[in-house]
């Protein structure tokens, strides 16, 4: 194994890293990989979205740690959906999502827009753009969308979202999940 010490010099001694023994991840095998996979998965920090839209003049949303930016141009972003989701039929019936971009202020809100079996808006500021998205109120970002695409992609589908008109709160921290924990990016002073 080489390793970099310094920009001019390799060297072939051993390292820590050396030690470290990968296992095998096996398709469609008992919960223990599923154990393993998400807690390797929470070791990559994400954002924290709430994807909305009006359905028969009610609210209905999920939360997702999967939002992505795609594209500039066109813009484009995505969200990945698993396939026992029961809300996102209902959710994505005619096309138009809002996405707000969630707040470190958004905690609860978050925990409440994901559970079953409650009312997941009692309580949460939100308001209806001119389409049918629904925002969550002080979020960091907004974005009105439209589905493009969706893409099976093992148990979830990945859905490509057309944006069609955006706005930013530059005041709010966003939410961060990590570690299977909701923590707050703070952010210093740029150099």
């Amino acid at each position: 194994m080489q390793c970099v010490q310094r920009a001019d010099q390799f060297t072939t001694q051993p390292r820590r890293y050396a030690m470290m023994t990968f296992d095998p991840v096996k398709t469609g095998d008992s919960e223990r990989d599923t154990t393993r996979l998400r807690r390797l998965y929470g070791q990559y920090p994400t954002g924290v979205a709430a994807v909305c839209a009006l359905q028969e003049g009610r609210p209905v949303g999920i939360v997702a740690t999967s939002f992505t930016p795609v594209s500039m141009d066109p813009a484009l972003v995505s969200i990945c959906v698993q396939h026992t989701s029961t809300t996102w039929p209902t959710l994505s019936k005619d096309g138009h999502l809002g996405i707000s971009v969630l707040a470190s202020t958004h905690e609860a809100a978050s925990r409440q827009i994901a559970a079953k079996n409650t009312d997941r808006f009692a309580g949460i500021s939100w308001f209806a753009g001119e389409s049918t998205a629904v925002f969550l109120a002080d979020a960091a970002a907004w974005l009105d969308c439209r589905i493009s695409t969706s893409i099976p992609a093992g148990d979830h589908d990945v859905v490509l979202l057309e944006v069609n008109s955006t706005a930013v709160n530059e005041t709010a921290k966003p939410l961060v999940f990590h570690d299977s924990r909701f923590r707050t990016l703070v952010i210093g002073e740029e150099s």
